[in-house]
């Protein structure tokens, strides 16, 4: 086994929304998209970080002493954490023994994750599971990625990847052969308002999901429903336009919007630019699904 090193952020076991059957989810930091309601922002950069949980600290003032580049600092006697200006060192997680400074992110190796991944193995062969691969963008990491693939075909374990479709098509090419099933994320059509919201051009992520179906790979759409920004008539009506031009995918996952993720922005010292927008109706989502399944599609709320 080729001993390369990736950085993970969590290894969830027992996961149900991730893929077919009990999973164990790998999550990997490191993503080039920016949506604006990113429920993993740790897995922004690909960088191990420091995060500080607000609600853990007791202003002790031990990880002032040891920071070297004075990004934690006191004012009207409170502790104040300036991510911009720490370098990482973890210096101030060797002192705070309440746990209000972690890392997030882990180096680990193929050997290590495959260690874990294979703890489950009973499960995977009872459920029909297997392992999803998730981030971030697992294809950031594509050369520990692909092992990890290798690997979990030698020992039989069924591949899912949950991706954004925003990867060189070389390296998709690469690898595909290896991954069972794609998790491939949809988020809006309009080029234009792609950009404004997530940060790149969906061109290639089109090209892309194109490319899967001629290959006849075996896809789950998932399409995370924001609303004010994907839920309108006109955005459902591209999607549906887009999507029976498409076909050759097995079925479509909505995801509903949560805010749950602000209190991770906190810990990052970041906006969380959503915070206000609420979480869609049952029935809303209901009437999304209906419309979706009019068209002949197979559709599921949730992962």
């Amino acid at each position: 086994m080729r001993q390369l090193n990736g950085v993970i952020f969590n290894i969830m076991r027992y996961s149900i929304h991730d893929g077919p059957g009990i999973r164990t989810t790998v999550f990997f930091k490191g993503c080039p998209l920016r949506c604006l309601w990113c429920h993993n922002p740790e897995s922004h950069s690909i960088e191990e970080q420091v995060v500080k949980y607000l609600n853990k600290c007791i202003g002790c003032g031990k990880c002032l002493e040891v920071c070297p580049t004075n990004a934690i600092y006191a004012k009207d006697n409170e502790i104040y954490f300036d991510t911009k200006a720490c370098n990482q060192c973890g210096k101030c997680v060797e002192v705070c023994y309440t746990g209000a400074m972690e890392i997030v992110g882990k180096v680990m190796s193929v050997d290590e994750v495959m260690k874990e991944i294979e703890k489950d193995n009973a499960f995977y062969d009872e459920s029909g599971g297997g392992v999803t691969f998730s981030g971030g963008e697992p294809f950031m990491q594509h050369e520990y990625l692909k092992e990890l693939l290798i690997q979990c075909k030698k020992r039989d374990i069924h591949t899912a990847i949950d991706t954004s479709g925003f990867v060189k098509k070389e390296i998709l090419d690469d690898m595909s052969d290896f991954i069972d099933l794609f998790l491939y994320d949809l988020k809006i059509m309009s080029d234009k308002e792609h950009i404004k919201y997530i940060g790149v051009s969906n061109k290639l992520i089109l090209e892309n999901l194109e490319r899967l179906v001629k290959q006849n790979k075996r896809i789950f759409i998932r399409i995370p429903i924001i609303p004010g920004i994907n839920d309108s008539e006109e955005h459902l009506k591209d999607f549906v336009e887009y999507l029976i031009s498409l076909r050759g995918f097995e079925q479509i996952n909505l995801l509903p919007y949560h805010n749950i993720a602000s209190e991770k922005y906190k810990r990052l010292g970041q906006d969380y630019k959503l915070a206000e927008v609420k979480t869609p109706s049952d029935e809303r989502m209901k009437e999304i699904q209906e419309k979706f399944e009019s068209h002949g599609f197979k559709v599921k709320i949730g992962g």
